[in-house]
């Protein structure tokens, strides 16, 4: 089996990564403490034309060299933002038309592969490695997805989970947007 050039792979440049047609999604990292999960998510928001990124609170931010270790130049092709609350990204996000669920094994939570989205503006949040998501956020989410999980852990890494959350999310409308 041959491998595909670049070219075959029909990857557009970095330049036109930025002005590209994105889904209407921000992923919103909420005090996440790895630099190399925060590159990671990155690779993966650009891997999903994703609109945005928000880093709040101690989220590492680029530019860092351990970022973009994980990150491969992501971080020049997905556009962020600080914020210093999470709690202040979800009300921009939601002044701004997005929905917002938090990422979280809760009660009432509703099962990932039973979420149906419509390629409508949604924010998603993930928490932090140990914490999970802040019970501030958690009040103010629309809802709480959980990825299903049959293992002794029941939990993901933070990038593992938003690449899985991701391709759930699109893949009924995942032809190139």
């Amino acid at each position: 089996m041959q491998k595909k050039t670049m070219d075959e792979l029909g990857r557009i440049s970095p330049a036109g990564a930025k002005t590209a047609e994105k889904y209407p999604i921000i992923i919103v990292l909420d005090d996440v403490r790895s630099m190399h999960n925060v590159g990671s998510v990155f690779r993966t928001c650009d891997a999903f034309a994703v609109e945005a990124i928000y880093l709040c609170g101690y989220t590492p931010t680029p530019p860092h060299r351990d970022i973009h270790k994980t990150a491969l130049g992501a971080t020049e092709t997905v556009r962020w933002k600080h914020f210093a609350a999470t709690t202040d990204a979800v009300t921009t996000a939601r002044e701004a038309g997005y929905a917002v669920y938090a990422v979280e094994q809760v009660h009432d939570s509703i099962m990932l592969n039973q979420c149906l989205w419509k390629n409508e503006k949604t924010a998603f949040v993930f928490g932090n490695e140990v914490a999970g998501v802040s019970d501030a956020v958690l009040k103010m989410a629309d809802g709480c997805i959980e990825i299903p999980q049959w293992g002794a852990k029941h939990s993901l890494n933070i990038a593992v989970s938003v690449g899985v959350v991701l391709w759930e999310i699109v893949r009924e409308t995942a032809t190139r947007i």
